[in-house]
């Protein structure tokens, strides 16, 4: 019951975080050729956070599931935005705007790589943790 909590309190910080920091909707971030569907992906895994806050209470293992590929999908937003020079280096191409330095302090985009790695563990722990239950029991 108590990792049940946990989770479902990782995914509203982590959904809310992401309604947050989603601000780019209708900029020219949403056209980019990597841009774009880096910002598509992060849009699937704040609605996957909500799906998992449904799920987290009748199927924990599932939501475990939903909640790490969540936080796989919103990892690159956050990453391009708190260190844009290695995503660059790493995902070649034309950039519209001049990179300014390797590594960008930006508190929210920090803050949201924080909380989906708290997110994963904890969603990782549970998955084990109610697959280790059921299993004794058979």
């Amino acid at each position: 019951m108590k990792q049940k909590l946990l989770q479902a309190v990782c995914f509203v910080i982590s959904a809310a975080l992401a309604f947050q920091y989603d601000r780019f909707g209708g900029t020219e971030f949403s056209g980019g050729r990597i841009t774009g569907p880096m910002l598509d992906l992060f849009g699937v895994g704040t609605l996957m956070f909500a799906l998992g806050l449904l799920t987290v209470w009748t199927y924990p293992r599932i939501a475990a599931v939903v909640g790490v590929s969540a936080s796989l999908l919103c990892f690159p937003l956050y990453v391009y935005f708190t260190a844009p020079g290695p995503f660059r280096y790493v995902f070649r191409g034309e950039y519209s705007v001049p990179l300014r330095a390797n590594f960008e302090w930006d508190f929210w985009a920090v803050l949201g790589l924080l909380v989906l790695i708290v997110t994963a563990y904890v969603s990782t722990r549970v998955f084990f943790a109610e697959g280790g239950a059921r299993a004794t029991q058979v």
